[in-house]
């Protein structure tokens, strides 16, 4: 277990409490999962928690609007600040950079179509000082290969894709589509009309969350280049 501190600010003071890192991670990621009562370590709220200063109930009351502790640090760890261990952050940094290097030893190759070896791969990646963000690698694969390509000539087979989704979900469908968008044409109807871009080896998982958020009512058509 690697206990931390989860604070807040408000007003002019500030509360504490000691977390289970791992937990309080898990917890605020999806807090109708979590167990609050896995996620902190002590039973009190601190205006400091090196120096032990209890924050008074009246306080409590006037900045979360109300005294139950369980309730304040459910808050407290929701929209405050985690502190994070160096060791912790090291662990998330490897742990993307071998997300990328599985994704790209999979779908990229070189200029003459060889694969390459997940090593060189991270070895590039190291040398071109690539930094890979705490998104999801369709987000940021194009970012990626434009860094990577300095050292290493490398290309990914990408499709092209022409979609018609009905008005009624563009809302939710824009969101997962505007990365990979080259064009797009509203229709009369309200229809949107879009081409989009992508490596191959992401169109499965681009159809399945297009087709979660439109209830399956997105028309595709494969495009040639």
């Amino acid at each position: 277990m690697t206990q931390t501190t989860a604070r807040i600010k408000r007003g002019s003071k500030n509360y504490e409490i000691l977390v289970d890192l791992e937990e309080a991670l898990k917890f605020r990621k999806d807090p109708e999962r979590g167990n609050i009562n896995t996620v902190v370590v002590t039973n009190a709220i601190f205006y400091n928690l090196k120096s032990g200063e209890h924050a008074s109930q009246e306080d409590l009351e006037s900045a979360f609007g109300t005294r139950d502790i369980t309730e304040v640090a459910a808050k407290i760890i929701k929209s405050g600040e985690i502190e994070r261990t160096v060791e912790s952050i090291r662990a998330d940094q490897n742990k993307r950079y071998k997300q990328v290097v599985e994704f790209l030893s999979r779908n990229a190759v070189s200029p003459e179509g060889r694969p390459y070896t997940p090593d060189r791969i991270m070895k590039a990646l190291s040398e071109a000082n690539v930094n890979v963000k705490n998104k999801p690698i369709e987000f940021q694969v194009g970012e990626i290969l434009d860094q990577l390509s300095k050292i290493l000539p490398i290309r990914i087979e990408k499709k092209k894709v022409k979609l018609t989704i009905p008005a009624i979900h563009t809302g939710k469908a824009y969101g997962i589509i505007k990365e990979f968008m080259t064009e797009e044409k509203w229709k009369e109807n309200g229809n949107l009309e879009a081409i989009v871009e992508m490596p191959s080896g992401l169109i499965f998982d681009f159809y399945d969350r297009l087709n979660s958020a439109t209830q399956g009512s997105v028309m595709s058509e494969e495009l040639k280049k």
